[in-house]
């Protein structure tokens, strides 16, 4: 899979277009470091930035740190799962 190249409108009905993108790739990684690594790179991006998340499963323990620190995400399932994490527009 490509790393940084995801067409949001073909993968996503919700997440944003147009805005600057960035991916991590947590497909091989154990429990907790994908959650650990997705908190981390959100926290280097800046609020424009959608990240996307390549994981092998849905991160269900991620989306309540996300919704707690007022992140919207949207997951689907292709070769991998994906999940788009973005700030919401005000």
């Amino acid at each position: 899979m490509p790393s940084d190249d995801y067409e949001l409108h073909d993968q996503f009905q919700n997440a944003p277009t147009g805005r600057p993108q960035s991916t991590v790739d947590a497909r091989d990684l154990p429990p907790p470091q994908p959650l650990q690594n997705t908190l981390e790179r959100l926290a280097d991006l800046d609020e424009e930035t959608v990240l996307v998340q390549l994981n092998d499963r849905r991160p269900q323990h991620l989306y309540p740190k996300l919704e707690d620190r007022g992140y919207a995400y949207e997951s689907v399932d292709d070769d991998a799962v994906l999940t788009a994490i973005w700030v919401p527009e005000p």
